[in-house]
């Protein structure tokens, strides 16, 4: 009896360790749904099969620079063109929410926060780029990287 309980935990605790390392999404991999608040507090679930392009930004910096684009962008043609944006705000201090999630507010289009590190984890990242996954059908058929403050958007949602 109790081999069979360390049996379980060993292998219970594999395969976390497993699911929390594994590697970045790459092109071929099946993105996974996953549900997160948007900067107005409500949920958000991601439906792969659903979305066209997966932007993720890394950094405050990069973060900002992405926004200023998507609010030139609107709303409307990112839902149109099926492109959700996701934030990472994981071991951002409680200080600094207290000013940037206001901020965030104000945007019209939708930022999804990315809280958790293993979600994050999943993103492949180039600093100072936005990360822009294409999908196909929930399936990643691309990988590019994007400056938001010195490359057109556009090129990237094609």
């Amino acid at each position: 009896m109790i081999h069979r309980f360390i049996t379980i935990a060993a292998v219970t605790t594999a395969l976390a360790f497993t699911s929390a390392h594994a590697d970045p999404y790459a092109s071929g991999s099946k993105v996974e749904p996953f549900i997160a608040k948007t900067q107005h507090d409500k949920d958000f679930t991601l439906k792969p099969a659903d979305t066209r392009y997966l932007l993720v930004s890394h950094d405050m910096e990069t973060g900002k620079k992405a926004n200023a684009v998507l609010t030139t962008y609107g709303p409307e043609k990112l839902t149109d063109k099926k492109v959700v944006y996701l934030a990472n705000i994981h071991g951002m201090p409680g200080v600094g929410r207290m000013f940037a999630l206001p901020k965030m507010r104000k945007y019209s289009h939708t930022i999804i926060l990315g809280d958790d590190a293993a979600l994050i984890a999943k993103f492949p990242e180039q600093k100072e780029k936005v990360t822009v996954l294409k999908l196909n059908d929930g399936k990643v058929s691309s990988v590019q990287y994007w400056t938001p403050d010195t490359e057109p958007l556009e090129n990237f949602l094609k």
